[in-house]
């Protein structure tokens, strides 16, 4: 049950909080340790029915009640990689400070000024969205729970990411991430090259196949439209002085909206099995990650809100845009079907940079425009304009 906040949500503590958050070192699933620092300022803020997850450690807490009942969830994991917490002037740096701890803790604190029957918030905190997108897939499966264990009906969802205060990402492409596994049978001396096949060449060589036959299903007219497949990991070899006989070669692949993960597999499938063939050597794959591409409406009813919430805060309105990464948003809004948005602030440019970093006087700014935004959504349900 939503109760009083025992702390005043000042700019000094919601970028102290900020800085704290970034303290914590939260890879992909090794998330706990801001879950329990979540789970303890949502306490001081007022929210209620506050709980990590067992199955998978996501974190959830609800403030305020009645409808429109609109989920605020970001990520807590980052990238790998350590970047020293420090200010410089209006920057605040460290791992995770753009994507996404800054629009992460911008809905905590957007959603603890939620009132009684002013709406109800519930502020999720999701596991693993840089890796396989855990967190995102158990509430696809299972919905949000509320105390009494049973699903929670969502009006609205919002998923915080790095867009920046001036533009509302409405699109993603999807993710197909594949092991592929080349098996050329012997090896031999690096001396005789002649004497055995080498794994890494053949790998290299069904890689550009691949790239080249998945890469033309995508259109012409932008990065948006395009299909993309990367090689991201290669291992392979066992010796300075030996051709190796084995090789794994890590593929990610970017699905426009406009395709699926399943008709690319299709044509993924018949690549392999064809370059196999005409090569001589054993090729197969595993699929490491398949999530579908989506898109959202750009006119819905939280979209609106989301942009006169904006223009109430001084902003100029913010413009729907298509993103050529994957995101949670992906996950939960094809298992949904309601409105749904990602926001957030800092530039997405920076995010898994060696010098990532978030301007503070934007994270403050969103802030208020969360809440802003939350009180339009309700007066636009209201006036039953929900739902589209």
């Amino acid at each position: 049950m939503t109760h009083e906040a025992s702390v005043p949500v000042t700019d000094r503590y919601a970028t102290k909080m900020l800085e704290k958050a970034l303290r914590l070192h939260t890879v992909s699933m090794s998330e706990r340790p801001m879950a329990e620092f979540l789970a303890d300022k949502c306490d001081d803020l007022g929210f209620g029915d506050i709980r990590i997850d067992d199955e998978v450690g996501n974190i959830v807490a609800i403030k305020g009640s009645g409808r429109p009942v609109t989920m605020l969830c970001g990520h807590m994991d980052t990238v790998p990689g350590k970047i020293r917490v420090r200010r410089e002037g209006d920057r605040l740096y460290g791992r995770g400070a753009s994507d996404a701890k800054a629009p992460l803790m911008a809905m905590l604190f957007g959603a603890a000024a939620a009132t009684a029957n002013g709406g109800t918030c519930v502020f999720v905190g999701a596991v693993d969205e840089e890796g396989n997108a855990t967190g995102a897939k158990s509430l696809a499966r299972n919905g949000v729970r509320g105390p009494d264990g049973r699903a929670i009906a969502l009006d609205y969802a919002m998923f915080g990411e790095p867009s920046g205060i001036g533009k509302i990402t409405v699109g993603y492409k999807g993710r197909l991430a594949i092991s592929l596994r080349v098996d050329v049978g012997n090896s031999g001396h690096a001396g005789a090259p002649w004497l055995a096949r080498n794994a890494i060449e053949e790998s290299a060589g069904i890689a550009r196949a691949i790239k080249s036959r998945l890469e033309a299903l995508g259109e012409a007219g932008g990065r948006i439209k395009a299909l993309t497949a990367t090689v991201t990991e290669v291992r392979g070899g066992s010796s300075h002085n030996m051709m190796p006989q084995g090789c794994e070669t890590t593929m990610d692949m970017r699905v426009p909206p406009g395709l699926s993960c399943k008709g690319v597999e299709r044509e993924l499938s018949s690549c392999v099995r064809e370059e196999s063939a005409s090569r001589g050597v054993e090729a197969f794959y595993s699929i490491l990650d398949e999530t579908e591409p989506f898109e959202a409406r750009a006119d819905s009813v939280l979209v609106r809100a989301l942009k006169i919430g904006t223009v109430e805060c001084g902003e100029a309105s913010p413009m729907p845009v298509l993103k050529t990464g994957t995101g949670d948003m992906n996950v939960v809004g094809n298992a949904l079907g309601i409105p749904v948005v990602t926001w957030g602030p800092g530039d997405p440019h920076l995010a898994h940079m060696a010098n990532e970093h978030v301007s503070i006087s934007e994270y403050l700014r969103a802030i208020e425009i969360l809440k802003s935004s939350l009180r339009q959504l309700k007066r636009l349900h209201d006036r039953g304009q929900g739902q589209c």
